[in-house]
């Protein structure tokens, strides 16, 4: 029997909501500030320099197979710094103040193979409104390979899901390239998307119109150029750049959401649940390395999720800021805040995997 999935619906937030002395108080004393944005901007410009200068490397001194893998690998790294900064912060109107800059800006993901159309929307109107809510949230409801939700359907295999999947994330960029925006596109079961959207025509054109480009100008190019590198050589960088590259990528990924000790509330039968907006993001949202300033220019909005969650239209280099204030209010009002070592939010990640492994668990099983 299929059941009915209600649309999450949040209660009202009381009149002397403590996030709205949090919002006031950022409005005042952090918003303010319009050289934290600059910094942001100059922040995305260092990053698309770094890009371009990994990919001339590749073309200029790639015969040299050090060079080669090298050059590779840093491309991968810059696109990876890029995504989660400055790209996201474009997708969420939060890196330029004109829009149509921003909008612009997310091209950048087709560059790198894949469709902004798609992943805005996604990430946008399913995981930031109902972040760890099953049936809604796609981003933390990647595929059946791994069970992260622990209502989902049980399968045999999930019992050593917390070994395999430490094979399979390095695959992260090579999966997303060649299946997940398949799946969006064209996925039938468990399709939330295509719940909410229609996606237009063009995007389908665009979908592999950049899928194609990327393998142009990653693997022929380099092919056509290198006469002293055989192409299986330049194929083999281009793995390598892939796996380090989703190694790195998932540390960010795997670090925000899903741990051990995470919520995954379902709705009741009205959609009804019984907490705030407010309360829920800061609930089921963790930071991790938040006091790291090398992990914050690195990861951007990531290591600060929960500031993230709660402004997601504001500058990842303003999040820092926002945190102390978060922080301050925690204490005072004993909010469940929580920062974590990426290190350790990683083991924590394993153990949820090995825990929803267990076919007899204590949450009910059901499927859409």
């Amino acid at each position: 029997m299929r059941r009915t999935i209600s649309k999450p619906i949040f209660d009202k937030a009381p009149a002397e909501d403590i996030f709205l002395k949090i919002q006031k108080e950022v409005r005042q004393n952090v918003l303010k500030k319009k050289s934290v944005q600059k910094l942001n901007i100059l922040k995305a410009i260092t990053y698309c320099i770094f890009l371009v200068c990994s990919y001339t490397g590749i073309l200029l001194w790639g015969n040299n197979t050090f060079y080669l893998i090298l050059f590779y690998v840093l491309f991968g790294i810059s696109m990876i710094l890029i995504f989660v900064n400055s790209f996201h912060d474009a997708a969420h109107a939060a890196l330029f103040k004109n829009r149509k800059l921003n909008n612009a800006f997310c091209y950048i993901l087709e560059l790198f193979g894949g469709n902004n159309f798609v992943w805005r929307k996604r990430h946008i109107l399913l995981h930031h409104p109902y972040p760890n809510i099953p049936n809604w949230d796609i981003d933390v409801k990647q595929s059946d390979i791994a069970r992260i939700f622990p209502n989902s359907k049980y399968l045999p295999i999930h019992k050593y899901q917390h070994i395999y999947m430490w094979f399979l994330y390095p695959m992260y960029t090579l999966n997303w390239l060649f299946v997940r925006d398949f799946k969006d596109f064209f996925g039938v079961k468990e399709n939330y998307l295509k719940r909410i959207i229609t996606i237009p025509k063009i995007e389908y054109i665009k979908l592999f119109a950049a899928k194609l480009f990327n393998l142009f100008y990653l693997i022929i190019v380099p092919v056509i150029v290198l006469k002293n590198q055989p192409w299986y050589m330049i194929f083999i960088a281009w793995i390598i750049m892939h796996i380090l590259s989703s190694c790195f990528g998932t540390i960010a990924l795997l670090c925000t959401h899903a741990d051990e000790h995470a919520q995954f509330p379902e709705t009741g039968k009205d959609g009804r649940m019984n907490t705030t907006w407010f309360m829920h993001q800061l609930t089921v949202t963790k930071d991790f390395n938040a006091d790291r300033p090398v992990a914050v220019w690195l990861f951007g909005g990531f290591t600060h999720h929960v500031a993230h969650h709660l402004f997601p239209g504001v500058g990842n280099t303003y999040y820092p800021a926002i945190t102390k204030i978060i922080r301050q209010y925690s204490i005072e009002y004993h909010l469940p805040y929580r920062n974590y070592p990426f290190y350790a939010a990683i083991k924590s990640h394993f153990r949820l995997l090995k825990n929803n492994g267990r076919e007899n668990n204590l949450f009910t099983q059901r499927e859409l």
